[in-house]
């Protein structure tokens, strides 16, 4: 992690660190106001205020879980650095996938398709498939995701086509089938798609029925949508094709290189420290741009010092424990395959 550097002005600690680039509009203002909001001014003199109560709220340790069994997901924008990373590589990924057919294992699997192009760990493979389902790049309904339909059988029978053959959809479209598949898969020990997912999501997934869902769905509630549909696709991720893993592989690539980069800083809430950061994800893991204490004039620069620190390190040690959950967990899973 860079050493940040704390210039405390007046009442306030603002914390900085050049994780921008230049191109990327900066929070060049920020601080605390009355009844929970949180004044920015960004570098293009634009000014916003966010309702504190609304932004995404985090304690000290519970979330980092030290047995490696799980991942941390914070809701941050990408880091316009990999965006960039991802323009000058595009062109050279796409050619390779298209015309090298020895390259067969770069679209066996969601994971190896997409991590080939995107590179990271598995937040930052969560993140983009989130980012291109939220903003309705990507449907599971579209056209190519559409089981194709037949009556053919297989001889002997599988289980895989025991339980997709009545699937419309590559992927557990509708809740009924989706929470079926789920629970089949508890009872077989084979999560290994679902893992890293965060509880939360699996939670909204199992607590939603269809008809909650379509509710979601005619509110726009795109978030939460977006949430219960990951679980759904990663679900059916073992059971989709060639041309579907390319089809959402496209859409993933498409969704990040037109990725906005002029949209409001994530601002996250530390709780216990009295603190919003604002923060990034690139292909590394979480970055921190911005600090600012709401009690700062009560109290001493030591304090603040420590209290930067300590964020540093959970930030720190939510990038370990989420690089750990890939390589041991997933990276493994995927390449046997």
């Amino acid at each position: 992690m860079k050493t940040l550097c704390i210039s405390i002005l007046f009442t306030l600690a603002l914390v900085s660190v050049n994780a921008q680039n230049a191109g990327q509009t900066k929070i060049s203002e920020m601080k605390w106001g009355l009844d929970y909001n949180l004044h920015i001014k960004l570098s293009n003199d634009t000014n916003y205020v966010m309702d504190v109560r609304g932004l995404y709220h985090t304690g000290k340790n519970p979330f980092i879980d030290t047995t490696e069994q799980s991942t941390t997901y914070y809701p941050v924008k990408l880091d316009n650095e990999f965006i960039q990373f991802l323009k000058d590589q595009k062109f050279k990924s796409v050619d390779i996938i298209k015309t090298d057919s020895s390259k067969t294992d770069q679209t066996k699997t969601l994971w190896s398709a997409l991590h080939k192009s995107l590179g990271g760990g598995y937040v930052h493979f969560i993140n983009c498939l989130i980012y291109t389902l939220e903003s309705n790049q990507l449907y599971l309904t579209d056209p190519i995701m559409k089981r194709p339909v037949s009556y053919w059988k297989p001889k002997p029978m599988t289980e895989s086509f025991k339980r997709t053959h009545k699937w419309m959809y590559y992927i557990p479209y509708h809740q009924k089938e989706a929470k079926k598949e789920l629970k089949k898969r508890k009872r077989d020990n084979d999560l290994k798609d679902l893992q890293g997912i965060p509880i939360g999501f699996t939670g909204l997934f199992q607590n939603t029925n269809q008809k909650q869902y379509e509710k979601y769905r005619a509110d726009q509630k795109k978030q939460i949508i977006s949430q219960i549909d990951i679980v759904r696709l990663l679900l059916g991720a073992k059971y989709l094709g060639k041309e579907q893993i390319q089809y959402i592989q496209s859409k993933v690539l498409t969704a990040v290189l037109r990725y906005n980069i002029n949209t409001l800083p994530s601002v996250i809430i530390f709780d216990d420290y009295n603190a919003a950061v604002s923060m990034t994800l690139d292909n590394t893991g979480y970055k921190i741009g911005y600090i600012v204490f709401r009690d700062q004039s009560t109290i001493s620069s030591e304090e603040t010092d420590g209290r930067y620190t300590k964020i540093e390190a959970m930030v720190k040690a939510v990038n370990d424990a989420n690089d750990k959950v890939f390589k041991k967990r997933l990276q493994n899973y995927y390449q046997k395959k």
